[in-house]
């Protein structure tokens, strides 16, 4: 007895190897001493040597496994082992021999939490509470559970309540934040997150959230900063170095970009979420590296779930189609399919709109609310919710019009509410989800060869993939040149692309472009004002006057936008990763389109645009070309004009711009997904023949 209490004495003195010294004395005495098995196995969880600790619990439980505060360590060592389905059932064996235990049920909340198990992971954290009504962090997981599930007023109210408890506590601070985020409260939440680093200015997790929420606020040089903080203290924090790298190219600062570029594709590549799939596509990498990171963050992020569709045929008059989007406003998503909403026969499909993004009031809103069967705001409902009612629904095909997206929520379709679930548009490449069986593409995008590359099966849409509106409008009035800043005489390119896009490579070859055609300017899309610095400041290194770059100014409306095209000559698209509805923007106003197909999904969206109004002439076949052609235009008017009259006469007649006849082309591809389905049959690859124009 002697020695168990001089091991005990140390151990409680935090003299660790002396406490295992006299431990293992006791044991080699008799090996079935409980209470000493059971205080190392605790000593050697405390030193983190977790494998050795559960062999020593594992013996003190087959002596004794009604012990609840072994069965409660037990459970803890294997939580740091990651062995989370023991661990919850030890925190439950645990709980039986004494209910009193309120660690056992935040432990329990938190490993449902992880499994998106939300309600459940509550009712623990409630439990919790129940037992020791000052548990902080009961109160704070709890109010992260809410948050999950967007009951957004009480998960504050719970962070509130642990806060009143422990306000220095900056965790609190941070998820407190992190739900007034969401909240869209962002000056509050910013608020929140300096409190926060003020008492913790090391932590890497608050600097990444303020980094999340002023990108979202378009500050975008402010986000880079916070990114940038937060990858020096923890380069290996999830998404930090693609975030940074992504609001690094929001502001065009290519600084070290060969280095940044191959240590973030290096990173996917060897599997580590570093970065997000959308803010990966900044990235110069190929389709398979990209395809690998969207894998990885739908396995990280949005994992399958238990499926509400478990394999009903339903037998509907009309085939049930549901889009989904956060998007149904003033967006190019929309701008693009509202025509095609319209055109749905009506006959054969019955469409639903799930809306979970701002309802603003604006024409656009107003007449997507009119063009489907049914549209639901669900903007405050859960995804599991949503899924819920996309089951009960007997949806045929869901449609995520968003993939990987800022605003997107994969997680409603990782509940399987479908029987066939489509991928389409929002994001260009796979998503990488087990649970969208089909994308829809085109040849141009997804050659055939690539099809492997993408988890989906590919509906080949013939001709282009993209949806256009012939409804469009455009405004009368053209503006002069004067009204946008461009020069009364000379060659106007322009290139009204997202900054992101815009790579050191591509701005290399316009700059000389630029330098081979005097009197020419660039015109650009209105910019933040990092990126409208660093342009500037790159263009005269390059030997180009900044004052050559004009950058547009903001317009109150799309159709106004779409009449200052005819101001400019010719589009210059961007590569690697290219425009895309800002090419349908041009083509549609009458505006010439140059292009060089590249090596992903992204790359190639304006070659295959360019080809279905029927100029693949502006296809380039290199960057060498590319520039050949831009200068060729820029010095030959009249094929330039020979150009923009055939673009003119096309635009009538030409696939990309057949909103009927395309909305019939996408029929037939759900038709054919879904007769496959009722006859019994997995998903596979379709391609859609090419139907008759209507006119």
């Amino acid at each position: 007895m002697e020695t168990l209490r001089q091991a005990m004495a140390a151990h409680q003195a935090g003299n660790f190897n002396a406490a295992e010294i006299l431990y293992r004395r006791v044991l080699d005495v008799d090996a079935k001493q409980f209470p000493v098995l059971f205080m190392l196995g605790v000593l050697h969880a405390q030193r983190g040597n977790f494998v050795e600790a559960e062999n020593v619990l594992c013996d003190a439980l087959r002596l004794n496994p009604n012990d609840a505060g072994a069965q409660f360590n037990y459970g803890n060592v294997l939580l740091a082992l990651q062995r989370f389905d023991d661990a919850f059932s030890a925190f439950g064996k645990a709980l039986a021999l004494n209910p009193m235990l309120a660690e056992a049920q935040l432990n329990r909340g938190n490993i449902l939490l992880s499994r998106k198990s939300v309600e459940g992971a509550i009712a623990c954290f409630d439990a919790a509470i129940c037992i020791e009504p000052k548990y902080t962090e009961a109160y704070c997981n709890r109010g992260h559970a809410l948050e999950q599930i967007r009951r957004f007023e009480e998960a504050l109210a719970s962070c509130d309540r642990a806060l009143a408890l422990s306000p220095q506590n900056a965790d609190f601070h941070a998820s407190r934040a992190n739900i007034l985020h969401r909240m869209k409260r962002s000056n509050e939440a910013l608020s929140g997150l300096s409190t926060a680093l003020s008492l913790r200015p090391n932590n890497a997790a608050f600097h990444y959230n303020c980094g999340n929420i002023l990108f979202e606020l378009k500050r975008f040089a402010a986000a880079f900063e916070a990114y940038d903080n937060a990858f020096r203290l923890d380069p290996k924090l999830d998404y930090v170095e693609g975030e940074r790298f992504f609001a690094k190219m929001m502001i065009c600062d290519w600084t070290d970009f060969a280095a940044e570029n191959a240590r973030l594709v290096a990173g996917v590549a060897g599997g580590r979420p570093v970065s997000r799939p959308f803010a990966f596509l900044a990235a110069e990498a190929t389709q398979a590296v990209q395809a690998q990171c969207a894998r990885l963050f739908v396995d990280h992020e949005f994992p399958a779930m238990p499926a509400l569709w478990t394999g009903q045929r339903y037998r509907h008059d009309k085939i049930r189609l549901a889009y989904l989007s956060a998007d149904f406003g003033e967006h190019p998503v929309s701008y693009m399919l509202a025509g095609m909403f319209e055109c749905h026969d009506r006959a054969r499909f019955e469409t639903l709109a799930v809306s979970f993004g701002a309802a603003h009031p604006t024409p656009m809103r107003a007449r997507l609310e009119k063009a489907f069967d049914r549209f639901v705001d669900k903007r405050d409902s859960s995804d599991v919710e949503i899924a819920r009612m996309l089951r009960e629904c007997e949806i045929d095909i869901a449609i995520d019009l968003m993939g990987p997206t800022q605003e997107a929520r994969p997680a409603i379709l990782a509940y399987r509410p479908a029987a066939i679930q489509v991928m389409y548009l929002g994001y260009a490449g796979s998503s990488g989800a087990p649970y969208l069986d089909y994308i829809l593409a085109d040849r141009i995008v997804i050659p055939e060869v690539e099809q492997s590359l993408f988890s989906e099966k590919v509906v080949y849409l013939p001709e282009t993939f993209m949806g256009t509106d012939s409804k469009r409008a455009i405004a009368m009035n053209t503006p002069s040149r004067a009204d946008e800043g461009l020069p009364e005489s000379g060659f106007v390119f322009c290139a009204f692309s997202n900054s992101y896009k815009i790579s050191r490579q591509i701005f290399d070859l316009w700059m000389e472009v630029l330098r081979g055609l005097d009197g020419s300017v660039l015109w650009l899309s209105s910019a933040n004002d990092g990126a409208i610095g660093h342009l500037r400041k790159e263009a005269q290194l390059r030997g180009v006057d900044p004052g050559r770059l004009i950058f547009a100014r903001r317009v109150a409306r799309n159709d106004q936008h779409l009449a200052r095209h005819r101001l400019a000559d010719l589009f210059l698209d961007t590569a690697p990763l290219g425009a895309h509805s800002t090419v349908c923007d041009a083509l549609w106003a009458g505006t010439p389109v140059l292009t060089c197909a590249g090596a992903t999904f992204g790359g190639r969206v304006a070659a295959s645009l360019v080809s279905a109004v029927g100029v693949p002439e502006l296809i380039a076949d290199s960057l060498k070309d590319y520039r050949e052609c831009a200068l060729r235009l820029g010095r030959d008017p009249q094929l330039l004009a020979s150009l923009k009259a055939k673009l003119a006469i096309h635009r009538k007649t030409c696939p990309l711009f057949d909103t009927e006849r395309f909305t019939r082309h996408i029929e037939t591809g759900f038709t054919t997904i879904w007769e496959r389905h009722q006859r019994g049959e997995p998903p596979a690859g379709v391609t859609v023949p090419v139907l008759p124009q209507v006119r």
